[in-house]
């Protein structure tokens, strides 16, 4: 398809992780001709989970394995999925909507945002610098690289703790940096952290700086945030986990936000604008699972159905 050709839609999803995939789903299974534009490689944040042990009915199985058998399913009930797809505008206002990219030009009744969140950043003097280079985000996707060395991970949820476990299959020792006195993981998460003889953690400290010698990580500063004090920490590389943003900048001055830019729905899904709706880690919710955002786009999905069948009813 070229850049310039435009195909009609029922429903374009935006966004391929668990939201945008279950969505396509329903959608597909309501006889909806349906669509979903993924910027990278469907499966979302699962693809930086190691292992997922509170997906129901999956045990002991890898995010990637689980975003895997959700695009087959997707995908067996008809929809089709466009990867590597980057989107330039968007006009949602109307009563036809429309989404242009580099793939070309999708007009629909309905979108369906479920672009997710992407992980915050420190912004800190050598963290830009030394991005593959020592610095990352994804303990699944680059622990391996780590083989006999020492690591920091930066955070205090559930994926620091989880992926500090993790990689401590490949590093000698792990050190966690937390700004508080407790984590904020699960508890059976941060069971498991203090048994580990690995890990080591660092309370009430701050990572204000990251050093290397041009070629990778050496070092970085450690700043507890009690006393002010700060000392340099020898490392081999940083694993950051500090929060999620959403990707939300393609939508903005067309749908209402919240203060950190997540999109605001009501229980249906539905934003301000009638047939758009959001689903998963890009709007405002309580809790960032993989289920709760498949069930948000389930229920998007649905919500859209009825929408489309509601207008056919008035033409």
């Amino acid at each position: 398809m070229s850049s310039n050709e435009t195909k009609e839609y029922d429903i374009v999803i935006i966004g391929g992780g668990p939201a945008g995939l279950a969505a396509g789903l329903y959608a597909s299974r309501g006889n909806m001709k349906t669509i979903i534009l993924e910027k990278l490689l469907t499966g979302g944040q699962l693809n930086n989970t190691a292992e997922v042990e509170n997906y129901p009915g999956m045990d002991h199985v890898t995010g990637p394995e689980i975003g895997e058998e959700m695009t087959k399913q997707t995908k067996r009930f008809g929809c089709e999925i466009v990867t590597n797809c980057n989107i330039s505008k968007v006009e949602l206002s109307g009563k036809d909507k429309v989404v242009e990219s580099d793939k070309g030009i999708f007009k629909s009744k309905v979108v369906i945002i479920a672009t997710g969140s992407e992980y915050r950043k420190l912004n800190v003097p050598g963290e830009k610098e030394y991005n593959a280079r020592g610095v990352s985000y994804c303990a699944v996707c680059d622990g391996a690289f780590f083989k006999e060395k020492e690591l920091v991970v930066v955070g205090g949820g559930d994926s620091a703790v989880e992926e500090g476990t993790f990689l401590t299959k490949f590093a000698t020792k792990v050190t966690i940096v937390h700004r508080r006195d407790a984590f904020r993981a699960e508890k059976i998460i941060q069971d498991r952290a203090f048994k580990n003889p690995k890990i080591n953690v660092v309370w009430d400290t701050v990572v204000p700086e990251i050093k290397g010698n041009g070629n990778g990580v050496t070092s970085v500063i450690l700043k507890n945030v009690k006393t002010n004090e700060s000392k340099e920490f020898s490392c081999d590389g940083v694993f950051i986990y500090v929060g999620l943003d959403p990707n939300t900048q393609l939508f903005k001055g067309q749908l209402k936000m919240d203060n950190s830019g997540k999109i605001i729905t009501n229980e249906k899904m539905e934003t301000n604008i009638p047939g758009v709706y959001a689903a998963g880690d890009v709007r405002e919710t309580p809790l960032k699972q993989a289920v709760t955002a498949a069930s948000d786009g389930s229920l998007a999905a649905t919500m859209a159905i009825g929408y489309i069948g509601a207008l056919h009813d008035k033409e």
